[in-house]
Protein backbone atom coordinates (compact mmCIF):
# COMPACT_ATOMS: atom_id res chain seq x y z
CA UNK A 1 0.00 0.00 0.00
CA UNK A 2 1.38 3.45 -0.90
CA UNK A 3 0.50 7.09 -0.33
CA UNK A 4 -1.43 7.27 -3.61
CA UNK A 5 -3.92 4.80 -2.14
CA UNK A 6 -5.46 7.71 -0.21
CA UNK A 7 -5.11 10.57 -2.73
CA UNK A 8 -8.83 11.38 -2.59
CA UNK A 9 -8.50 12.27 1.11
CA UNK A 10 -6.77 15.50 0.06
CA UNK A 11 -10.27 16.82 -0.61
CA UNK A 12 -11.95 18.08 2.59
CA UNK A 13 -15.49 17.39 1.39
CA UNK A 14 -14.61 13.81 0.48
CA UNK A 15 -12.96 13.24 3.88
CA UNK A 16 -16.14 14.37 5.62
CA UNK A 17 -18.30 12.19 3.38
CA UNK A 18 -16.07 9.16 3.92
CA UNK A 19 -16.10 9.54 7.72
CA UNK A 20 -19.87 10.00 8.02
CA UNK A 21 -20.75 7.33 5.51
CA UNK A 22 -18.39 4.81 7.13
CA UNK A 23 -20.31 4.99 10.42
CA UNK A 24 -23.70 4.92 8.71
CA UNK A 25 -22.82 1.88 6.59
CA UNK A 26 -21.85 -0.19 9.63
CA UNK A 27 -25.38 0.45 10.91
CA UNK A 28 -26.84 -0.41 7.50
CA UNK A 29 -25.11 -3.81 7.44
CA UNK A 30 -26.20 -4.47 11.01
CA UNK A 31 -29.79 -3.88 9.93
CA UNK A 32 -29.45 -6.03 6.79
CA UNK A 33 -28.03 -8.89 8.85
CA UNK A 34 -30.76 -8.56 11.47
CA UNK A 35 -33.52 -8.48 8.83
CA UNK A 36 -32.24 -11.67 7.16
CA UNK A 37 -31.86 -13.44 10.49
CA UNK A 38 -35.31 -12.42 11.76
CA UNK A 39 -36.99 -13.42 8.47
CA UNK A 40 -35.30 -16.82 8.32
CA UNK A 41 -35.88 -17.48 12.04
CA UNK A 42 -39.59 -16.79 11.58
CA UNK A 43 -40.12 -18.66 8.31
CA UNK A 44 -37.22 -21.12 7.78
CA UNK A 45 -37.81 -20.44 4.08
CA UNK A 46 -35.13 -19.74 1.46
CA UNK A 47 -37.88 -18.33 -0.75
CA UNK A 48 -38.80 -15.75 1.90
CA UNK A 49 -35.15 -14.65 2.04
CA UNK A 50 -35.27 -14.12 -1.70
CA UNK A 51 -38.59 -12.30 -1.40
CA UNK A 52 -37.11 -9.97 1.24
CA UNK A 53 -34.22 -9.12 -1.10
CA UNK A 54 -36.75 -8.55 -3.87
CA UNK A 55 -38.78 -6.17 -1.72
CA UNK A 56 -35.72 -4.18 -0.63
CA UNK A 57 -34.25 -3.75 -4.12
CA UNK A 58 -37.04 -3.96 -6.70
CA UNK A 59 -38.39 -0.44 -5.97
CA UNK A 60 -34.90 0.83 -6.85
CA UNK A 61 -35.29 -0.92 -10.20
CA UNK A 62 -38.69 0.65 -10.85
CA UNK A 63 -37.83 4.22 -9.83
CA UNK A 64 -34.05 4.56 -10.39
CA UNK A 65 -34.70 6.15 -13.80
CA UNK A 66 -36.73 8.86 -12.12
CA UNK A 67 -34.03 9.18 -9.47
CA UNK A 68 -31.37 9.68 -12.14
CA UNK A 69 -33.31 12.40 -13.92
CA UNK A 70 -34.00 14.10 -10.57
CA UNK A 71 -30.26 14.05 -9.75
CA UNK A 72 -29.50 15.72 -13.11
CA UNK A 73 -32.29 18.30 -12.87
CA UNK A 74 -32.07 19.43 -9.25
CA UNK A 75 -29.57 20.08 -6.45
CA UNK A 76 -27.91 16.73 -5.75
CA UNK A 77 -26.69 17.84 -2.33
CA UNK A 78 -30.17 18.71 -1.08
CA UNK A 79 -31.57 15.55 -2.63
CA UNK A 80 -28.98 13.46 -0.79
CA UNK A 81 -29.78 15.19 2.52
CA UNK A 82 -33.47 14.40 1.97
CA UNK A 83 -32.87 10.72 1.17
CA UNK A 84 -30.59 10.24 4.19
CA UNK A 85 -33.21 11.81 6.47
CA UNK A 86 -35.87 9.54 4.95
CA UNK A 87 -33.64 6.50 5.48
CA UNK A 88 -33.26 7.46 9.13
CA UNK A 89 -37.04 7.66 9.54
CA UNK A 90 -37.40 4.21 7.93
CA UNK A 91 -34.85 2.79 10.38
CA UNK A 92 -36.69 4.35 13.33
CA UNK A 93 -40.00 2.85 12.18
CA UNK A 94 -38.41 -0.59 11.82
CA UNK A 95 -36.86 -0.27 15.29
CA UNK A 96 -40.24 0.69 16.80
CA UNK A 97 -41.92 -2.25 15.05
CA UNK A 98 -39.42 -4.75 16.45
CA UNK A 99 -39.39 -3.10 19.90
CA UNK A 100 -43.15 -3.47 20.41
CA UNK A 101 -42.89 -7.10 19.36
CA UNK A 102 -46.28 -7.39 17.66
CA UNK A 103 -45.18 -7.78 14.06
CA UNK A 104 -45.45 -10.19 11.15
CA UNK A 105 -43.06 -10.92 8.31
CA UNK A 106 -44.99 -8.83 5.81
CA UNK A 107 -44.54 -5.67 7.87
CA UNK A 108 -40.76 -6.06 7.81
CA UNK A 109 -40.85 -6.72 4.07
CA UNK A 110 -43.03 -3.64 3.51
CA UNK A 111 -40.55 -1.40 5.36
CA UNK A 112 -37.73 -2.97 3.33
CA UNK A 113 -39.62 -1.95 0.19
CA UNK A 114 -39.84 1.64 1.50
CA UNK A 115 -36.05 1.69 1.87
CA UNK A 116 -35.73 0.41 -1.70
CA UNK A 117 -37.84 3.33 -2.92
CA UNK A 118 -35.66 5.81 -1.02
CA UNK A 119 -32.51 4.25 -2.50
CA UNK A 120 -33.85 4.80 -6.03
CA UNK A 121 -33.24 8.51 -5.45
CA UNK A 122 -30.34 8.19 -3.02
CA UNK A 123 -27.91 6.20 -5.19
CA UNK A 124 -27.86 8.48 -8.28
CA UNK A 125 -27.58 11.58 -6.07
CA UNK A 126 -24.84 10.11 -3.86
CA UNK A 127 -22.73 8.63 -6.65
CA UNK A 128 -23.02 11.78 -8.77
CA UNK A 129 -22.10 14.00 -5.83
CA UNK A 130 -18.82 12.13 -5.23
CA UNK A 131 -17.54 13.70 -8.46
CA UNK A 132 -18.18 17.17 -7.00
CA UNK A 133 -16.57 16.28 -3.65
CA UNK A 134 -13.18 15.52 -5.23
CA UNK A 135 -11.13 18.66 -5.94
CA UNK A 136 -8.68 16.98 -8.35
CA UNK A 137 -10.73 14.98 -10.85
CA UNK A 138 -7.73 12.74 -11.53
CA UNK A 139 -8.37 11.33 -8.03
CA UNK A 140 -11.90 10.23 -8.94
CA UNK A 141 -11.01 6.55 -9.62
CA UNK A 142 -9.20 6.49 -6.27
CA UNK A 143 -12.23 8.04 -4.54
CA UNK A 144 -14.55 5.41 -6.05
CA UNK A 145 -12.21 2.58 -5.03
CA UNK A 146 -12.02 4.01 -1.50
CA UNK A 147 -15.83 4.15 -1.54
CA UNK A 148 -15.86 0.42 -2.19
CA UNK A 149 -13.31 -0.19 0.55
CA UNK A 150 -15.62 1.75 2.89
CA UNK A 151 -18.67 -0.30 1.86
CA UNK A 152 -16.84 -3.58 2.20
CA UNK A 153 -15.10 -2.71 5.47
CA UNK A 154 -18.54 -1.93 6.88
CA UNK A 155 -19.71 -5.27 5.49
CA UNK A 156 -16.80 -6.87 7.34
CA UNK A 157 -17.55 -5.10 10.63
CA UNK A 158 -21.34 -4.70 10.53
CA UNK A 159 -22.50 -8.34 10.26
CA UNK A 160 -19.94 -9.46 12.87
CA UNK A 161 -21.19 -6.86 15.36
CA UNK A 162 -24.78 -7.69 14.42
CA UNK A 163 -24.27 -11.39 15.14
CA UNK A 164 -22.95 -10.63 18.62
CA UNK A 165 -25.63 -8.01 19.33
CA UNK A 166 -28.40 -10.35 18.18
CA UNK A 167 -27.24 -13.00 20.65
CA UNK A 168 -26.43 -10.72 23.60
CA UNK A 169 -28.93 -7.86 23.35
CA UNK A 170 -31.58 -8.83 20.80
CA UNK A 171 -32.70 -7.59 17.39
CA UNK A 172 -34.13 -4.26 18.61
CA UNK A 173 -30.63 -2.98 19.44
CA UNK A 174 -29.40 -3.89 15.95
CA UNK A 175 -32.15 -1.88 14.28
CA UNK A 176 -31.80 1.00 16.73
CA UNK A 177 -28.04 1.24 16.12
CA UNK A 178 -28.68 1.72 12.41
CA UNK A 179 -31.15 4.56 13.08
CA UNK A 180 -28.62 6.35 15.29
CA UNK A 181 -25.82 5.89 12.74
CA UNK A 182 -27.55 8.25 10.28
CA UNK A 183 -26.66 11.17 12.58
CA UNK A 184 -23.03 10.79 11.43
CA UNK A 185 -23.68 10.96 7.69
CA UNK A 186 -26.24 13.77 7.94
CA UNK A 187 -23.82 15.73 10.14
CA UNK A 188 -20.97 15.25 7.68
CA UNK A 189 -23.13 16.49 4.79
CA UNK A 190 -24.10 19.62 6.72
CA UNK A 191 -20.40 20.39 7.33
CA UNK A 192 -19.47 20.28 3.63
CA UNK A 193 -18.63 23.34 1.52
CA UNK A 194 -19.67 22.49 -2.03
CA UNK A 195 -19.76 24.85 -5.02
CA UNK A 196 -23.15 26.50 -5.38
CA UNK A 197 -25.18 24.68 -7.97
CA UNK A 198 -26.60 26.98 -10.61
CA UNK A 199 -30.25 26.38 -11.37
CA UNK A 200 -30.87 25.40 -14.98
CA UNK A 201 -33.91 25.95 -17.10
CA UNK A 202 -35.45 22.65 -18.16
CA UNK A 203 -37.19 22.92 -21.52
CA UNK A 204 -37.80 19.18 -21.77
CA UNK A 205 -40.01 17.03 -19.57
CA UNK A 206 -38.66 14.23 -17.40
CA UNK A 207 -39.50 11.48 -19.89
CA UNK A 208 -37.66 13.25 -22.71
CA UNK A 209 -34.56 13.56 -20.53
CA UNK A 210 -34.89 9.91 -19.58
CA UNK A 211 -34.99 8.97 -23.27
CA UNK A 212 -31.87 11.08 -23.86
CA UNK A 213 -30.02 9.03 -21.25
CA UNK A 214 -31.08 5.75 -22.89
CA UNK A 215 -29.98 6.93 -26.35
CA UNK A 216 -26.66 8.13 -24.92
CA UNK A 217 -25.94 4.68 -23.43
CA UNK A 218 -27.00 2.91 -26.64
CA UNK A 219 -24.55 5.05 -28.63
CA UNK A 220 -21.68 4.51 -26.17
CA UNK A 221 -20.54 0.86 -26.52
CA UNK A 222 -17.97 1.05 -23.70
CA UNK A 223 -20.67 1.95 -21.18
CA UNK A 224 -23.33 -0.33 -22.68
CA UNK A 225 -21.15 -3.46 -22.46
CA UNK A 226 -20.29 -2.80 -18.81
CA UNK A 227 -23.95 -2.33 -17.90
CA UNK A 228 -24.98 -5.55 -19.67
CA UNK A 229 -22.28 -7.55 -17.84
CA UNK A 230 -23.24 -6.03 -14.48
CA UNK A 231 -26.92 -6.80 -15.09
CA UNK A 232 -26.14 -10.45 -15.87
CA UNK A 233 -23.97 -10.85 -12.76
CA UNK A 234 -26.57 -9.12 -10.58
CA UNK A 235 -29.40 -11.32 -11.87
CA UNK A 236 -27.69 -14.69 -11.87
CA UNK A 237 -24.76 -14.58 -9.41
CA UNK A 238 -24.88 -11.86 -6.73
CA UNK A 239 -28.11 -13.22 -5.14
CA UNK A 240 -25.99 -16.03 -3.66
CA UNK A 241 -25.83 -13.79 -0.58
CA UNK A 242 -29.51 -14.49 0.18
CA UNK A 243 -28.59 -18.10 0.94
CA UNK A 244 -25.84 -17.37 3.47
CA UNK A 245 -28.28 -17.69 6.44
CA UNK A 246 -29.03 -21.24 5.23
CA UNK A 247 -25.31 -22.10 5.33
CA UNK A 248 -24.99 -20.62 8.82
CA UNK A 249 -28.10 -22.19 10.37
CA UNK A 250 -28.63 -25.48 8.54
CA UNK A 251 -25.40 -26.52 6.78
CA UNK A 252 -22.89 -25.51 9.48
CA UNK A 253 -25.43 -25.88 12.35
CA UNK A 254 -24.52 -22.46 13.72
CA UNK A 255 -26.13 -19.44 15.33
CA UNK A 256 -26.52 -15.75 14.49
CA UNK A 257 -22.80 -15.31 15.21
CA UNK A 258 -21.99 -17.93 12.55
CA UNK A 259 -24.05 -15.95 10.05
CA UNK A 260 -22.29 -12.74 11.04
CA UNK A 261 -18.84 -14.32 10.64
CA UNK A 262 -19.67 -15.75 7.20
CA UNK A 263 -20.97 -12.40 5.99
CA UNK A 264 -17.97 -10.64 7.51
CA UNK A 265 -15.48 -12.89 5.70
CA UNK A 266 -17.17 -12.10 2.40
CA UNK A 267 -16.79 -8.44 3.38
CA UNK A 268 -13.11 -8.99 4.27
CA UNK A 269 -12.41 -10.38 0.82
CA UNK A 270 -14.29 -7.52 -0.83
CA UNK A 271 -12.46 -4.96 1.32
CA UNK A 272 -9.11 -6.46 0.32
CA UNK A 273 -10.11 -6.23 -3.34
CA UNK A 274 -11.18 -2.61 -2.95
CA UNK A 275 -7.85 -1.65 -1.32
CA UNK A 276 -6.06 -3.45 -4.16
CA UNK A 277 -7.96 -1.33 -6.70
CA UNK A 278 -7.35 1.88 -4.75
CA UNK A 279 -3.60 1.13 -4.82
CA UNK A 280 -3.46 0.70 -8.61
CA UNK A 281 -1.58 3.43 -10.43
CA UNK A 282 -3.23 5.08 -13.45
CA UNK A 283 -2.88 3.18 -16.70
CA UNK A 284 -3.94 -0.30 -15.61
CA UNK A 285 -6.41 -2.12 -17.85
CA UNK A 286 -9.46 -2.14 -15.58
CA UNK A 287 -11.55 -4.08 -18.09
CA UNK A 288 -9.07 -6.97 -18.02
CA UNK A 289 -8.92 -6.87 -14.22
CA UNK A 290 -12.73 -7.02 -14.20
CA UNK A 291 -12.67 -10.19 -16.35
CA UNK A 292 -10.01 -11.86 -14.17
CA UNK A 293 -11.84 -11.04 -10.94
CA UNK A 294 -15.09 -12.38 -12.38
CA UNK A 295 -13.33 -15.74 -12.85
CA UNK A 296 -12.05 -15.54 -9.25
CA UNK A 297 -15.61 -14.78 -8.11
CA UNK A 298 -16.97 -17.83 -9.94
CA UNK A 299 -14.23 -20.19 -8.77
CA UNK A 300 -14.66 -19.04 -5.16
CA UNK A 301 -18.40 -19.70 -5.28
CA UNK A 302 -18.03 -23.16 -6.85
CA UNK A 303 -15.57 -24.29 -4.17
CA UNK A 304 -17.48 -22.63 -1.30
CA UNK A 305 -20.77 -24.19 -2.35
CA UNK A 306 -19.90 -27.76 -1.31
CA UNK A 307 -17.12 -27.11 1.21
CA UNK A 308 -17.82 -29.30 4.29
CA UNK A 309 -15.10 -27.70 6.43
CA UNK A 310 -16.25 -24.48 8.13
CA UNK A 311 -12.73 -22.91 8.36
CA UNK A 312 -12.06 -23.60 4.66
CA UNK A 313 -15.53 -22.34 3.79
CA UNK A 314 -14.61 -19.04 5.50
CA UNK A 315 -11.44 -18.86 3.37
CA UNK A 316 -13.33 -19.31 0.11
CA UNK A 317 -16.05 -16.93 1.29
CA UNK A 318 -13.28 -14.30 1.41
CA UNK A 319 -12.04 -15.32 -2.07
CA UNK A 320 -15.61 -14.95 -3.33
CA UNK A 321 -15.86 -11.48 -1.79
CA UNK A 322 -12.58 -10.41 -3.44
CA UNK A 323 -13.86 -11.35 -6.89
CA UNK A 324 -17.36 -10.01 -6.28
CA UNK A 325 -16.14 -6.53 -5.35
CA UNK A 326 -14.90 -5.77 -8.88
CA UNK A 327 -18.37 -6.08 -10.36
CA UNK A 328 -19.41 -3.01 -8.40
CA UNK A 329 -16.27 -0.90 -8.15
CA UNK A 330 -14.72 -1.27 -11.61
CA UNK A 331 -18.09 -0.95 -13.33
CA UNK A 332 -18.77 2.28 -11.43
CA UNK A 333 -15.25 3.61 -12.11
CA UNK A 334 -15.39 2.91 -15.85
CA UNK A 335 -18.77 4.62 -16.08
CA UNK A 336 -17.92 7.66 -13.93
CA UNK A 337 -14.64 8.36 -15.77
CA UNK A 338 -16.16 8.22 -19.26
CA UNK A 339 -19.71 9.60 -18.93
CA UNK A 340 -20.58 13.13 -20.00
CA UNK A 341 -21.14 15.36 -16.91
CA UNK A 342 -24.70 16.35 -17.86
CA UNK A 343 -25.60 12.66 -18.26
CA UNK A 344 -23.99 11.46 -15.02
CA UNK A 345 -27.14 11.12 -12.93
CA UNK A 346 -29.10 9.36 -15.65
CA UNK A 347 -26.33 6.92 -16.55
CA UNK A 348 -25.77 6.11 -12.87
CA UNK A 349 -29.49 5.42 -12.56
CA UNK A 350 -29.07 2.75 -15.29
CA UNK A 351 -26.09 1.44 -13.32
CA UNK A 352 -28.31 1.31 -10.23
CA UNK A 353 -30.99 -0.48 -12.23
CA UNK A 354 -28.49 -3.09 -13.44
CA UNK A 355 -27.03 -3.59 -9.97
CA UNK A 356 -30.00 -3.15 -7.63
CA UNK A 357 -32.77 -3.95 -10.11
CA UNK A 358 -31.61 -7.35 -11.28
CA UNK A 359 -30.72 -8.64 -7.81
CA UNK A 360 -34.31 -8.81 -6.50
CA UNK A 361 -35.41 -10.75 -9.56
CA UNK A 362 -32.38 -12.98 -9.08
CA UNK A 363 -33.25 -13.34 -5.40
CA UNK A 364 -36.66 -14.75 -6.29
CA UNK A 365 -35.07 -17.02 -8.91
CA UNK A 366 -32.35 -18.28 -6.57
CA UNK A 367 -34.83 -18.79 -3.72
CA UNK A 368 -37.09 -20.86 -5.98
CA UNK A 369 -34.26 -22.91 -7.55
CA UNK A 370 -32.74 -23.68 -4.13
CA UNK A 371 -36.08 -25.10 -2.99
CA UNK A 372 -35.91 -27.43 -6.00
CA UNK A 373 -32.26 -28.54 -6.25
CA UNK A 374 -30.90 -27.54 -2.83
CA UNK A 375 -28.85 -24.62 -1.53
CA UNK A 376 -25.36 -25.99 -2.25
CA UNK A 377 -26.11 -26.93 -5.87
CA UNK A 378 -27.75 -23.54 -6.46
CA UNK A 379 -24.67 -21.67 -5.24
CA UNK A 380 -22.43 -23.93 -7.35
CA UNK A 381 -24.56 -23.18 -10.40
CA UNK A 382 -24.21 -19.44 -9.73
CA UNK A 383 -20.43 -19.87 -9.62
CA UNK A 384 -20.45 -21.67 -12.97
CA UNK A 385 -22.49 -18.82 -14.48
CA UNK A 386 -19.89 -16.31 -13.21
CA UNK A 387 -17.10 -18.34 -14.84
CA UNK A 388 -18.97 -18.33 -18.15
CA UNK A 389 -19.58 -14.56 -17.96
CA UNK A 390 -15.90 -13.95 -17.19
CA UNK A 391 -14.79 -16.05 -20.18
CA UNK A 392 -17.27 -14.27 -22.47
CA UNK A 393 -15.90 -10.91 -21.28
CA UNK A 394 -12.36 -12.02 -22.09
CA UNK A 395 -13.55 -13.00 -25.56
CA UNK A 396 -15.22 -9.59 -25.98
CA UNK A 397 -12.04 -7.78 -24.94
CA UNK A 398 -9.92 -9.84 -27.35
CA UNK A 399 -12.33 -9.16 -30.20
CA UNK A 400 -12.32 -5.43 -29.42
CA UNK A 401 -8.51 -5.36 -29.33
CA UNK A 402 -8.26 -7.18 -32.68
CA UNK A 403 -10.59 -4.60 -34.24
CA UNK A 404 -8.45 -1.76 -32.87
CA UNK A 405 -5.26 -3.42 -34.16
CA UNK A 406 -6.82 -3.88 -37.59
CA UNK A 407 -7.86 -0.22 -37.78
CA UNK A 408 -4.39 0.87 -36.61
CA UNK A 409 -2.70 -1.31 -39.25
CA UNK A 410 -4.90 0.09 -42.02
CA UNK A 411 -4.13 3.63 -40.90
CA UNK A 412 -0.39 2.93 -41.04
CA UNK A 413 -0.44 1.46 -44.59
CA UNK A 414 0.65 3.89 -47.37
CA UNK A 415 -2.00 4.82 -49.91
CA UNK A 416 -1.02 3.63 -53.41
CA UNK A 417 -1.64 6.13 -56.16
CA UNK A 418 -1.57 5.70 -59.90
CA UNK A 419 1.29 7.47 -61.63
Amino acid sequence: MNISTFNAFKSRNYRLYFAGQSISLVGTWMQKTAVSWVIYSLTHSEFMLGLTLFASLFPSFLFSFLGGVTADRYNRYRLLLATQAASMIQALLLTALIFWGHYVVWEIIALSAVLGLINAFDVPARQSLVYEMVDNKADLPNALALNSSMVNLSRLIGPGIAGLVLEKFGDTVCFGANAISFIAVIGSLLMMRLPKMESKKHDKNIFSELKEGFVYISNTPSIKSILIMLAAISLLVLPFSTLIPVYAKDIFKGTASTFGVLDSLIGLGAFSGAIYLASLKPGHNLKKILAVNTLIFGAGLVIFSHMPSYPLALLFAAVTGFGMMSQITISNTLIQTTVAPDMRGRVISFYAMAFFGMQPLGGLLVGSVSQWIGTADTVMLEGIVALIIGLLHFRFLRKTQLQKDTVHTLEQQPINTLS
